[in-house]
């Protein structure tokens, strides 16, 4: 298998391959999307323990590409930790002005460690060295969250957004999220392949025939995979046994989605001509948002992953009036930059869009959006061709008091991205020393210890 993990994809159009060919893609690909393979690691030194539960409920990572230049976020003139209450967003992120007292801007974290250049890849989740082709040396923070949130039908779920092009062309990419060493996490692009995953059970005419044929050829498959790897030498036995693996997901994902079908169907997107007749890319990241949020609401998933130009140097938002796309995108300044303006004020729209949702929903003696952390930074740090000194990050949501909302911290000292994720672990009930960072590393590249303390409560 090819080292470049950039090329892999999983295209469910393509039937016509030979057995081994099919065994690696589906099941290898496909199977990875549910977030289903070995073990992670947490590198030396590092205690995982799991205490009593508490915290957010779920938890959304949207990651935009090109990088989260702190100018783009931080009122003018607030150079120090301070509240928000008076404060003006600037304009990429007025659209969160009504929601000023969920919002922390974070500030001074650093990802130094990731060498993020044009993209730290995994590393931006996983708090560890990436780069383009590299498969990822551990799990990252969206996948150990997955596995400490109570369970659901489908622990995690990513989608990624691009140009018309590349989502057509490569429908599932893996470059942000990992379950362990060498095990990616792919990203879902085409809307229409994961409205059959989630919904074709549900649904009827067209729809409900392609469901219905591709969980058909994923029955056969993955029974003639089962019954013919008996014979295989040991060495090939465990990576054979991942593709079987892989089947037996998506065979039982299918299975325990029919099972709640009645539930499923008070959630299920209407499908529109954005689905089959797209006419800017951002039709098609509206409605993957569409089934991002369904997913959520309906209790499919607790950790949702966005991929905003898919952790890699492309991107497209001809939808918004940007003709400019992909790698010259991270060329520019982006402060005061109109096009930038934007692209963040889409996202913005997008993170507003989440929250309402998740607003409609009771919850508790709340809204699921009571119960719900939202992290908005870039794969890209502050910059492209940047070495990660500053990563600016957006907290939405407080979850019942346990994180500071409603105000701008700059962090001092040097402390990794890595710290927010441990904090983050940790507010779910899971104790983390150092997420993915021996002592060795943190002797280099954190100046302290412990959890963030200036994110929570």
């Amino acid at each position: 298998m090819s080292g470049k993990w950039k090329s892999i994809r999983f295209d469910p159009d393509i039937v016509m391959m030979t057995r081994r060919k099919t065994l690696q893609s589906l099941a290898a690909g496909f199977g990875a999307s549910l977030g289903s393979t070995v073990l992670p690691s947490f590198g030396n030194g590092n205690k995982l323990i799991s205490s009593a539960s508490g915290g957010p409920k779920r938890v959304i990572f949207f990651m935009q590409n090109q990088g989260f230049e702190p100018g783009t976020c931080i009122p003018d003139g607030m150079g120090h930790s301070s509240s928000l209450a008076k404060a003006k967003l600037p304009e990429p992120i007025s659209a969160l002005e009504p929601f000023k007292d969920r919002l922390h801007i974070i500030s001074g974290l650093h990802g130094i460690h990731t060498s993020p250049s044009h993209s730290a890849f995994f590393g931006a989740l996983g708090g560890y060295r990436g780069s383009d082709g590299v498969p990822p040396s551990a799990s990252t923070i969206d996948y150990e969250l997955s596995k400490a949130l109570p369970d659901t039908l489908l622990p995690h779920l990513c989608i990624g957004m691009d140009s018309l092009e590349n989502m057509k062309t490569k429908p599932t990419v893996a470059n942000l999220s990992a379950s362990g060493a060498g095990q990616p996490i792919f990203m879902h692009s085409n809307p229409n392949h994961l409205y059959q995953t989630l919904y074709g059970g549900i649904s009827k005419g067209e729809i409900r025939k392609q469901h219905e044929a591709r969980s058909g050829m994923l029955e056969r498959i993955g029974q003639l995979a089962a019954a013919k790897g008996g014979a295989l030498p040991l060495s090939d036995k465990q990576r054979y046994g991942e593709f079987v693996g892989g089947f037996e997901d998506m065979n039982g994902l299918r299975e325990r989605l029919g099972k709640v079908s009645d539930h499923l169907r008070n959630f299920a997107p209407k499908v529109d001509a954005r689905y089959s007749s797209p006419e800017f890319e951002t039709d098609w990241h509206d409605v993957l948002l569409d089934l991002g949020i369904s997913s959520l609401k309906s209790g499919i998933t607790n950790v949702l992953t966005i991929g905003s130009g898919r952790g890699e140097i492309f991107g497209s938002w001809k939808g918004l009036g940007v003709e400019k796309q992909g790698h010259n995108l991270g060329h520019m300044t982006q402060k005061d930059n109109p096009i930038w303006i934007k692209i963040r004020q889409y996202n913005s729209l997008l993170l507003v869009k989440i929250m309402e949702e998740l607003e409609s929903v009771p919850e508790g003696s709340g809204t699921m959006m009571d119960n719900t952390l939202i992290v908005y930074t870039s794969n890209n740090a502050d910059k492209q061709h940047t070495n990660g000194a500053n990563w600016p990050v957006m907290l939405l949501g407080n979850c019942d008091g346990i994180f500071k909302s409603g105000c701008f911290t700059h962090v001092e000292g040097k402390r990794p991205i890595n710290t927010l994720y441990s904090t983050i672990l940790g507010s779910v009930g899971v104790s983390c020393d150092r997420f993915n960072m021996s002592e060795k590393m943190a002797k280099k590249f954190d100046s302290g210890s412990g959890p963030l303390k200036e994110i929570l409560a």
